[in-house]
């Protein structure tokens, strides 16, 4: 979902680094993964096509944190919308 957001933080020797990955239009999601010591974070359409990823050395990785949009309820919603 739009707004979607998955924050990296990344050791750089002697500092850290932070790095956001943002689902940017309508329909998009990010996903996280972990495969043969790499991370790797992707924003990916409704139909599963990857738009950009971002990868990472596992051993560098100090904090993968997972941001979703809060989601509204129905009966929370104004008034014309939904």
């Amino acid at each position: 979902m739009k707004g979607d957001r998955v924050e990296i933080v990344v050791d750089a020797g002697d500092t850290t680094r932070t790095y956001l990955v943002v689902a940017s239009r309508a329909g998009r999601r990010v996903e996280a993964s972990v495969k043969r010591g790499v991370v790797e974070v992707s924003e990916v359409t409704r139909n599963g096509t990857v738009v950009r990823t971002a990868r990472f050395m596992a051993a560098r990785v100090l904090a993968l944190v997972e941001q979703p949009v809060p989601r509204q309820e129905e009966s929370e919603r104004p008034a014309g919308e939904g």
